[in-house]
Order: structure tokens, then sequence, then C-alpha cells
């Protein structure tokens, strides 16, 4: 038996202290059925498991936790945005309700040339005074962003983001207002 000194044992070990795997045993090891053996309980696996992730990121649309959302609603920069249109009253989420009472109206308005054609007439000026609205919002939310988080952290499509969350009307925005009206993000 051979002796142990205490200047052996402060010497560090060399190598992993085991041996290399071959080439033939990495493979095996990494090796999976493509297909599962049992598909049925494969299917209600990933069925539960996207039914689980589908239903996190609901609730975080829900109550505004940005770590469950989709990639398309985080960030601080979405989060101003959001903010931001949340805070305004916009013509785009009264354009909807309106142009379904015109559409509701229509059919009575027809033996009435007049009345019909001022429904149609207030209908396209809602209908532009919604895209005028929805050109200046996408204006102010890129200067906002730009001047809160500097030019280099514009994310892409951000205006569209303003805009089509300003179009929908606010009690059904997902995710949920987190500010009231007039209570602007600084």
């Amino acid at each position: 038996m051979p002796d142990t000194t205490p200047a052996d044992q402060d010497e560090p070990q060399t190598g992993k202290g085991r041996p290399t795997p071959s080439r033939k045993e990495q493979e095996a090891a990494r090796k999976r059925p493509l297909v599962p053996t049992d598909r049925k309980l494969a299917r209600q696996k990933e069925r539960a498991e996207s039914k689980a992730a589908r239903d996190r990121e609901y609730r975080a649309l829900q109550t505004g936790d940005e770590r469950h959302m989709p990639p398309r609603d985080r960030g601080p920069e979405r989060r101003w945005v959001r903010d931001f249109v949340d805070a305004r009253r916009n013509i785009g989420e009264y354009f909807l309700p309106f142009a379904f009472l015109a559409l509701l109206a229509m059919p009575f308005a027809q033996r009435n040339a007049a009345v019909y054609l001022g429904i149609v007439g207030i209908a396209y000026l809602g209908l532009l005074a919604g895209i005028v609205d929805a050109f200046i919002l996408a204006r102010k939310v890129l200067a906002g962003v730009t001047a809160k988080f500097g030019p280099d952290r514009v994310p892409r499509g951000i205006r569209m983001y303003a805009v089509s969350r300003a179009l929908q009307l606010r009690r059904l925005r997902l995710p949920k207002p987190q500010v009231g009206r007039g209570e602007f993000p600084s």
C-alpha cells in the first residue's frame, strides 16, 4: 500500500477523473425514437402543456404580468405605448360601435335618400377622423418612445402596435389597461 504524503494530496488532479466516452457511446446516449411509443398519451401531454401555456399567457394579459405575456407585448417600450394609448381618448375605439349602428340603420333609411346619405356621410367622416387620429397617435408614440428610451431602442412595428390598440374598445383590450384616462406615462 503506497504511503500518501501531504505533498501528494495538495497536488491538483489532472483530467476529469473518468475516461472520455467513445463516439458510439455518445450517439447511443442521445438516441430517442422519432415517434413516441404511445402516441395518444404524447398528444394528450402536448395538448395539456399547450393549454397551460395559453392559460398562463391569458392570465398575464389580464393582470399585466410581463414575464408570461406573449413576446409582442413584452418590454418597457411596449408597456409605455400601452399606457399612452390607454390614457387618451381615441376616435377609433368609438368608430366600431358607430359603424355597427349605422349598418343597422341603413335598411330603414333607404326609403329616405337624405337620411341615407347623411348616415353614409357621417360614417365616412368618422372613418376619416379615425385615420387622422391614428396618424397623429403614431407620430406621438414614435416621438415619445424615442425621447424616453432613445432612438436605438424603438421596437419595430411600435406605431402599428399603438394604432391597433387604439382601434379596440377599451374594455376589450388585452393586456388590460393599467392606467386611467388622463394618466399619461412619464
